[in-house]
């Protein structure tokens, strides 16, 4: 048999055990617990922004992309990676969001995604200013010389003129036989060719062969671009390219210093555009600014034509204006511009002044016109489609034959009320007029009081020639 000490040591060894189990197991899990390699910092774990662009480069593509990566930056992404699929571009927009890839604080990857995308014109400028460039299986970049000047092919070149990419003359800045064309081509060609050799140095890839692109239009696919340091490297999809730039260092510019990624397995962040980059998107669409300088124009005539109706006239003035700020943002020909109006004018002027129809096929003809020289540009996605301007010019002369010509015609009815109308009415004398030649008379159902300068007598017609206030002067018929 036990003492009683004996039983109570007992129990207090086991509550002590117990609680020391109790305190201990948490400890026990952490310690036990894998540790990332390297020991990670919470930078490591942030996420990376995804921001997406697959159309042609313009103002709202720019806006998205200097919102995006200021949101990427405020939710703490530690990379943002820009999804290219694009035909090119606007110079004004490419060079802003080149801008914003340069002072951005979080390193920019641009990944030309899916395959069969392409960054090509202004793409490859976007390539070559993103901190890390990276290209899908299937797809390609280049043809980076301005369509505007240079035409689909880039300059042409004479014979025994265009140099090899390790040319020693080239290297080393010698003078050469100038380029074929005028000298405003040869101007923004050798300015394109500074900028995408300033961005080739600055990233520390191949600038002979980004000259190239644009003075010769050439492109490649994504493994001959991987082979000869064009872009950084190939990769399947975003979560192999998030793998394979893990633990790269990015130098970013002051004050932000460099960076070391931890991409593997990190969260994803997608970055869709808001509705203020959806409606700036739909109305820099060129035929979308086109249609609504029409309806601007064609509202703000109805309402002159019509005064009074009003609603013509508010949706001719927002319209119009919406179109202004899209043509603000937007490489437009005011000659273009110009004849637009003036064809609209000769059309309307064809309805009032008879001229044979002069006025009208000339109208046409100078809208037409105008409307193919509106956008001053050949970039893909923004040059007005023929089958919008014929469309939009049978749609004008329907709506000036009908709608306009009605109008006319409603100016040209005699009126039915007021005094315009009183006038030239013919009445019958209710009495004999006064010798003051002041009596009654019945026009239009109603007894007016009337002076005569001769007598009349009851019965008698009468024709109103003038309106005094509540007194009308008429005369014999």
């Amino acid at each position: 048999m036990k003492s009683p000490t004996t039983t109570i040591t007992a129990a207090c060894l086991l509550r002590r055990l117990f609680l020391l189990l109790l305190l201990g197991a948490p400890l026990l899990a952490v310690a036990l617990a894998p540790q990332p390699a390297g020991g990670e910092s919470p930078r490591d774990t942030a996420p990376v922004a995804v921001l997406t662009i697959a159309d042609a480069i313009g103002p709202a593509s720019a806006d998205y992309i200097q919102r995006g990566l200021a949101q990427a930056h405020a939710q703490g992404a530690q990379l943002a990676v820009l999804q290219l699929d694009t035909p090119g571009g606007l110079d004004t927009a490419m060079r802003q969001i080149i801008k914003d890839i340069l002072a951005s604080p979080i390193p920019v990857a641009t990944f030309v995604y899916p395959s069969g995308a392409r960054a090509a014109s202004a793409g490859t400028y976007i390539l070559y200013a993103s901190h890390i460039a990276a290209m899908a299986p299937g797809t390609n970049l280049g043809a980076a010389t301005p369509v505007a000047i240079g035409g689909p092919g880039g300059p042409p070149d004479r014979p025994g003129e265009r140099e090899e990419p390790g040319d020693e003359e080239r290297r080393n800045g010698e003078q050469r036989e100038e380029l074929p064309g005028d000298a405003m081509t040869r101007k923004q060609v050798e300015d394109a060719v500074a900028y995408i050799r300033g961005l080739a140095q600055m990233r520390g890839r191949n600038a002979e062969w980004a000259e190239r692109a644009v003075r010769e239009a050439v492109s490649l696919p994504a493994d001959e671009a991987a082979e000869m340091n064009v872009v950084d490297l190939v990769a399947n999809d975003l979560r192999d390219l998030l793998a394979k730039i893990d633990g790269r260092t990015i130098t970013l510019p002051q004050p932000y210093g460099e960076v070391t990624l931890a991409t593997a397995g990190a969260a994803l962040l997608p970055i869709e555009p808001d509705w203020r980059n959806r409606f700036l998107a739909t109305i820099t669409n060129p035929g979308v600014a086109y249609i609504l300088m029409l309806l601007g124009i064609y509202g703000l005539l109805l309402e002159f034509y019509n005064p009074g109706f009003l609603l013509p006239g508010v949706t001719g003035a927002i319209s119009l204006l919406l179109a202004l700020y899209a043509f603000h943002l937007l490489p437009v020909s005011y000659v273009g511009a110009g004849l637009i109006l003036l064809g609209i004018a000769f059309m309307a002027a064809e309805l009032m002044v008879p001229s044979f129809g002069i006025l009208g096929i000339g109208g046409v003809v100078a809208f037409v016109i105008g409307s193919v020289m509106l956008m001053d540009t050949s970039v893909p996605g923004f040059a007005l489609p023929w089958s919008l301007i014929i469309g939009v010019t049978i749609a004008t002369v329907i709506f000036l034959l009908l709608v306009v010509g009605m109008a006319l015609k409603a100016r040209k009815r005699p009126v039915v009320a007021g005094s315009e109308e009183m006038t030239g009415a013919v009445g019958e004398a209710l009495v004999d007029f006064d010798q003051e030649g002041l009596g009654w008379i019945r026009v239009h159902s109603e007894s007016w009081r009337a002076k005569s300068p001769q007598p009349i007598k009851k019965g008698q017609k009468v024709t109103v020639i003038g309106v005094r206030g509540l007194e009308l002067d008429v005369k014999a018929v």
